[in-house]
């Protein structure tokens, strides 16, 4: 085929669409389910619904081939694990133990589990659900970052033993619901090496097991899968591998080329498009372009941009499909359309056909500007949300197939638009960037050393051996949410809002010294996002009203937009700190979120390098430091979840980030006396390749999950020698379930046979603003009594 008739042929299609509906829907229906006041018909129901709307917009703004299979429940990673019979025999387990009947919204009636026993009435609704939040007594599947990403997946467990059976019928369900509405569509699977990559092994299992052995176990499981998508009519399916565009060894490239080189030789298959996103396929593309498969989906956006010279550098795709990402999946941004289109057409020549797609799965991206009231109409045109990134989709397939002047009114309106941007005040503060050019480097770093500050805190704070704290926040109640909407509304005024406030406080004091915890928080009741607080406080910064992003589960964020640059007008969080501290004796941690985080969470501004943008909001949050410090806070936390996750997918890029990152940290909290203790916090990420960066910031006191990882962390601190204080979380809080004595005990011990107990703090993996009062009171009373048995049978330990 030529290059004009491969233009003619272009099509636009999407990897994915987010799931929670216009005003998530899907969220409200699971959680209906989970509290006993949503059937699973109904909760059927609503998924089907919002699956046909989306499929329905696609079409209707001119997609030609929509995805299915991308729906899910909870999440497309323990979606897969269902797929392959890969669930826990603990979950089944627990299930079965309840007497009270499950509907089987998920049926699957050949499914084994991990163990390979038979499992014969299927996967139950609350099967899934137990491998997601697990039950009082068994405990979920461990959560982490999707790649550097805020989305959350669901880790498979595997070992020697697992014992892998297909069922397809999730898949089939979704396709066949497609198809009878008339669509041509795609159904999208984790590809197996990708699945076997991002899982770990099962407890109980070696550490050194390497799922990548199950290979040969998982390969006919794929093939079942593919024929029976095939005999529901699909014509195409996608499977994704992006954990190779991650450096990868041999033996991991040599399982692409085996898994693709017997599902490419299948007979009784559909064709397959493989895809990767986020970065470079690097030294897997050649992998691929060899393997016997019919398309490749691949990502020319950020840092995977290179793949444009790689693909060229390989001999491009002669007789296959491509289907070329130009269209950013993860950001807000509208396309810069001229430049775009000339990727298009230098892949023309690279391939048999050239399809237009977005990155990645639109997942991460909110649905629709058109649902923002707040925002200056001329910045809106400066965002594309999900269905705004359909539309630049498809205008790139007509003006790749028909010529820029089929879309030359769309080309003129794109080029005045960034125009706009770029010519913006909002863009541009002489002032800022004036500041951030005056930074030193003895700007980032404390004025003594961590020695002698630990000595002057320990004199200051006199704090007991294994001090007790939480990470910041306590349960967000539907009074607080209501007395925040009716503010909104104007149902009620801001004296009386304050008042909520102080009594929220007042109450979380009073519960927090009842317990016996030693450092403690004010429990963020005036928050309503650990990111979107900061930002709607700070110039630069844009908050949406709907532009839900799904975290994990049924847990949605709203980030926030870096726009412009950056600066903090006033005190953002010194008013309630002071009053927390006025109310007790105990110290009372100051609670911000760090400059990482800040940019990680939300969407952040592409028109200039992301260390530039991270020191302007250090400074803003060095000006906050500094006035809680001044104000009497003698133990201040600046937490950095992202850290890890923000880490480049691929190790050349690591040292640049992590300068800048570490840098930034420093520069946040370098002002503070010594006797002045800095916190930081992690969660749900894999740590073990950024622990000399987690010493490079300096902090005196670090808390991260490691209840999920069976304290896995710890141990890694201590064969780095890391020198400082920890808190290695012993509560799991994503989980409903509530901690005895007992377990927090186990976790603790374990942890100090890690940390020496003058280093060791006691604390839950993270915040508890997702959690209810019931749960939480009993799991920080277990934690304070765990701590406090531990500490009794230490040398000078008092219980």
């Amino acid at each position: 085929m030529t290059s004009r008739s491969a233009a003619a042929a272009a099509r636009a299609t999407v990897h994915g669409y987010p799931r929670q509906g216009p005003n998530r829907e899907l969220k409200k229906a699971i959680e209906g389910y989970w509290k006993g006041r949503v059937g699973a018909d109904a909760l059927r129901a609503t998924a089907a619904d919002l699956r046909r709307g989306n499929w329905q917009q696609l079409a209707a703004a001119g997609v030609h081939e929509v995805p299915t299979g991308d729906f899910s429940y909870y999440d497309h990673v323990l979606d897969t694990s269902v797929m392959v019979g890969a669930i826990p025999a603990r979950h089944r387990a627990a299930v079965a133990a309840d007497p009270s009947p499950s509907s089987r919204l998920l049926p699957h009636s050949r499914l084994r589990s991990s163990g390979g026993t038979p499992m014969s009435r299927g996967c139950p609704l609350d099967v899934y659900f137990a491998m997601a939040r697990g039950t009082q007594g068994v405990a979920p599947l461990e959560m982490t970052k999707w790649f550097d990403t805020n989305y959350h997946y669901l880790v498979p467990e595997l070992g020697p033993d697992t014992v892998f059976a297909a069922d397809s019928s999730q898949q089939v369900a979704q396709l066949t619901e497609a198809l009878g509405l008339g669509l041509a569509a795609r159904p999208v699977l984790v590809g197996p090496v990708s699945y076997l990559l991002l899982a770990k092994p099962a407890p109980g299992v070696a550490a050194g097991f390497d799922p990548l052995t199950l290979l040969d176990r998982l390969l006919p499981v794929y093939a079942e899968v593919l024929a029976d998508l095939r005999a529901a009519g699909a014509h195409w399916v996608q499977l994704d591998e992006p954990a190779l565009v991650q450096d990868r060894s041999p033996a991991a490239l040599n399982a692409a080329a085996r898994a693709y080189r017997d599902l490419g030789t299948l007979t009784d298959r559909p064709q397959l498009l493989v895809a990767s996103y986020f970065d470079r396929l690097g030294e897997a593309l050649p992998v691929l372009a060899k393997a016997p498969v019919e398309g490749l989906a691949l990502d020319f956006t950020g840092p995977a941009a290179g793949n444009l010279q790689d693909l060229a550098a390989v001999g491009g795709l002669p007789g296959k499909r491509l289907v070329a990402g130009v269209v950013n999946g993860r950001n807000v941004w509208i396309n810069h359309y001229e430049q775009s289109l000339a990727t298009l057409g230098t892949l023309l020549g690279l391939a048999e056909q050239v399809d237009v797609s977005s990155s990645c799965s639109l997942l991460h991206v909110p649905l629709d500007t058109g649902a923002e009231r707040d925002i200056d109409p001329q910045i809106v045109r400066w965002l594309a949300f999900a269905r705004q990134k359909t539309t630049e989709i498809v205008t790139l397939a007509r003006g790749l197939a028909r010529g820029t002047g089929a879309i030359a009114a769309e080309l003129a309106a794109n080029r005045a638009d960034l125009a706009s941007r770029a010519g913006s005040a909002l863009t541009h503060d002489p002032a800022v960037r004036a500041r951030a050019a005056a930074v030193t480097d003895t700007d980032g770093r404390r004025s003594r050393p961590y020695a002698e500050r630990s000595a002057a805190q320990r004199a200051h704070l006199r704090l007991p051996l294994l001090p007790t704290t939480t990470i910041g926040s306590f349960p967000q109640t539907a009074g607080l949410r209501t007395a925040r909407a009716d503010l909104r509304a104007g149902r009620l005024d801001a004296e009386g809002y304050e008042e909520r406030i102080s009594a929220e406080i007042r109450e979380v004091l009073a519960f927090q010294e009842k317990a016996g915890i030693d450092v403690l928080v004010h429990g963020e009741p005036e928050r309503n996002d650990m990111v979107q607080y900061f930002a709607e406080q700070l110039t630069g910064y844009l908050a949406t009203q709907h532009g839900w992003v799904q975290s994990y589960g049924t847990r949605y964020v709203r980030p926030p937009i870096l726009a412009g640059d950056i600066s903090r007008p006033e005190p953002m969080t010194v008013r309630w700190t002071r009053y927390a501290q006025s109310l007790t004796e105990r110290p009372v941690k100051g609670m911000l979120t760090g400059p990482v985080t800040m940019l990680a969470w939300s969407f952040v501004r592409d028109d200039q390098p992301l260390g530039d943008t991270a020191r302007q909001v250090a400074l803003a949050l060095r000006d906050e430091v500094n006035d809680l410090e001044a104000a009497g806070t003698s133990v201040i936390q600046v937490d950095e979840p992202a850290l890890r996750e923000t880490l480049p997918l691929r190790a050349a890029g690591h040292a640049a980030y992590l300068a800048w990152a570490t840098e930034a940290f420093r520069l946040t909290t370098g002002g503070v006396r010594p006797d002045t203790q800095i916190h930081t916090h992690m969660c749900y990420a894999e740590f073990g390749d950024i622990l000399r960066a987690i010493e490079d910031l300096d902090a005196d006191v670090i808390s991260l999950e490691a209840a999920r990882s069976h304290m896995q962390v710890a141990s890694e601190l201590a064969t780095a020698g890391y020198p400082r204080e920890v808190g290695p979380g012993v509560y799991d809080i994503h989980s409903p379930r509530v901690p005895d004595v007992a377990e927090a005990t186990g976790l603790l011990r374990k942890g100090l046979a890690a940390i020496p107990a003058e280093r060791l703090w006691v604390n839950p993996d993270c915040g508890l603003k997702t959690r209810g009062w019931p749960e939480v009171r009993a799991a920080l009373e277990n934690l304070v009594t765990a701590a406090r048995e531990v500490r009794g049978s230490l040398p000078g330990g008092v219980s």
